[in-house]
């Protein structure tokens, strides 16, 4: 079961290690090619490893016989495996979970992401300092490198709400897109970002629902038009369906998300999924 999980064409684990390593050190990487789409998550197969009995790591997998190359045109989908993640997503999933314990739930489900997110990407400053017991050697955070979060009104108010207890210094930018319901095309009616961000600032985009896409590369070009390259962009999303991936594929190389959904329905809303985020995230 191992060998067809890890040959599957949305799983690989980095070379230099193993997939059981890979899964006790809590990561593991999903690939979506440009050509992912709805009827291409036809199965669903659960990695087992040895005596541990449990699911490690449980993913869509498509029987595709395309070859394509891990290159550039790949898109980079991190879903952590961690059990906190699973719990939150899993309340917000329950249609039973009133509205201010949904927004909690969301919240603390983006200070989850948000710190996965930051692994090895922020920029570090080393130096000296003394404590109270002697010096000690430090690194901190480079201030130098803003760091700025994105919500995409009005959900991922909620899903960004405990940014700042992750992050020691931020700057947050509003940005308002709504979805219009027939043709499901992008409209912003809230633009406050800065005519520039600052050189070598990081920016995560925080949107909880990412269903056709269309909202999400709508604000990564806006961001990119103010001078900011892929490389410092981090998207968040609390759950993802594959026209999304598409999309993103075709702009933009990755995306943390709390899990990933099968399909849409006839109104563009993600399946399973959890509802319309921002209804239930203020109960308007």
């Amino acid at each position: 079961m191992a060998s067809a999980v890890t040959n599957s064409p949305f799983l690989r684990y980095p070379s230099d290690s193993d997939p059981l390593s890979s899964v006790l050190n809590l990561s593991h990487h999903l690939f979506a090619p440009n050509n992912l789409n709805s009827n291409d998550i036809i199965n669903s197969k659960t990695l087992r490893l040895g005596s541990y009995k449990r699911r490690a790591a449980s993913v869509k997998c498509s029987a595709t016989s395309e070859k394509k190359a891990m290159s550039g045109g790949r898109m980079l989908v991190y879903v952590p495996p961690h059990p906190l993640i699973k719990h939150w997503v899993s309340v917000l999933r329950n249609e039973q979970t009133p509205c201010p314990i949904f927004r909690n739930a969301l919240a603390e489900l983006g200070r989850l992401l948000i710190y996965e997110a930051s692994r090895d990407w922020l920029p570090t400053i080393t130096g000296e300092i003394q404590s109270p017991m002697g010096p000690a050697s430090v690194e901190f955070i480079d201030p130098r490198e803003p760091i700025s979060i994105m919500p995409i009104l009005r959900a991922g108010l909620a899903l960004a709400e405990h940014a700042s207890s992750v992050l020691p210094a931020t700057n947050t930018y509003h940005l308002g897109i709504s979805r219009d319901e027939e043709t499901l095309q992008p409209s912003v009616y809230l633009n406050k970002l800065p005519q520039k961000f600052p050189e070598g600032a990081r920016v995560f985009v925080v949107d909880p629902m990412l269903a056709t896409g269309g909202t999400v590369v709508a604000a990564i070009q806006l961001i990119k038009d103010r001078g900011v390259q892929n490389k410092q962009i981090k998207v968040i999303s609390a759950v993802a369906a594959p026209p999304a991936l598409q999309k993103l594929s075709e702009n933009f190389p990755g995306l943390y998300a709390g899990i990933l959904d099968p399909t849409l329905n006839a109104k563009g809303y993600i399946v399973p999924g959890l509802g319309d985020a921002g209804d239930r995230s203020f109960g308007t």
